[in-house]
């Protein structure tokens, strides 16, 4: 087999990003972005680097995925996340999980241990235990940040426009999904999508990112999707599937990722962003939100941004 040239990119989700988290928002895409392009410069696979791309967002407070997730009505954590391999076509998803610390471990866990693509709630922490992983008390994942959020919308009520639809509002935070996908030396592609969902969602909602085919694709052939914005608007359009399609049309991915998001705006009125990688290793990314954390790692050149006209570069060593 011809080996090609490893790619990476990376979203922290797609939103009205406050400049008090800006910072931390383009350091923790960057570093998942390292990750993953070590692992793969190291012989690893596409699915073992968007594994480790998203753990590292998961982890950093500052995005809406494991540590830092967005509280429901409740006041409750309820997780999604998913996984997908390009080669196979295997993919494995968990939803409304509240005591893992990186969901997307599960999600990978019910894609190479079960028969099964997407398990929830209850039967997703069963599967858990019987896999051995570490439960972990579900305020653990709750950050002061979240709170105050949540505590703030609990008096406005107000969620999907204020961080959707770019309305300036007088909230403290918000935020939403991360996603990674790569294409490793052999040419496989994996994609992989984590959320925490959006504050004061009902209990038991579950937007796009479990959703193969609305917030994750893989296929080899054509290429790989992680998507970010209004759940339920990228479900109504299956966005990652129809920017697949276009591809497999013959659309440049920059272009379908675009024209996909376009749509998405015109037909259901939803915002959001996507990143993208094609069979022939092109990386692409676009959103319609007042900002989306973003990075790129391609022939030992890491490049990232925020804003719509930001592109940092930078050479890795």
């Amino acid at each position: 087999m011809n080996k090609v040239e490893p790619v990476v990119v990376i979203h922290g989700g797609a939103w009205a990003i406050p400049e008090n988290i800006s910072d931390a928002s383009r350091n923790g895409v960057k570093l998942a972005a390292r990750k993953a392009y070590e692992i793969l410069k190291h012989g690893g696979s596409a699915l073992d680097a968007v594994e480790a791309a998203v753990v590292i967002l998961e982890d950093e407070p500052v995005f809406d995925a494991g540590k830092g997730s967005c509280l429901n009505a409740a006041g409750l954590i309820e997780m999604d996340a998913s996984i997908m391999d390009g080669t196979s076509l295997k993919a494995g998803a968990v939803a409304a999980v509240a005591n893992i610390s990186n969901p997307i471990c599960l999600a990978r866990m019910v894609m190479e241990q079960t028969d099964h693509c997407l398990l929830v709630g209850e039967g997703a922490n069963m599967f858990a235990n019987e896999c051995n992983v570490p439960s972990v008390d579900p305020s653990s994942l709750v950050t002061e940040a979240c709170l105050e959020e949540w505590q703030t919308f609990e008096k406005y009520k107000s969620a999907v426009d204020s961080l959707f639809n770019n309305q300036i509002t007088s909230l403290p935070l918000g935020h939403d999904t991360v996603g990674a996908v790569a294409m490793d030396a052999n040419g496989r592609i994996a994609a992989a999508t984590s959320t925490g969902g959006i504050t004061g969602k009902r209990v038991g909602r579950v937007g796009d990112s479990p959703l193969i085919g609305s917030g994750t694709y893989a296929i080899d052939e054509i290429g790989g999707v992680s998507c970010t914005g209004h759940g339920e608007s990228i479900i109504k359009i299956c966005l990652a599937k129809h920017i697949i399609c276009l591809m497999e049309s013959g659309m440049k991915a920059q272009e379908a990722v675009e024209q996909s998001l376009q749509l998405m705006n015109s037909r259901v009125k939803g915002a959001g962003g996507a990143i993208c990688i094609s069979a022939s290793g092109e990386p692409a990314f676009h959103f319609t939100t007042e900002r989306m954390a973003w990075a790129i790692a391609k022939a030992d050149v890491l490049s990232w941004g925020l804003d719509p006209k930001e592109s940092n570069v930078e050479k890795m060593a």
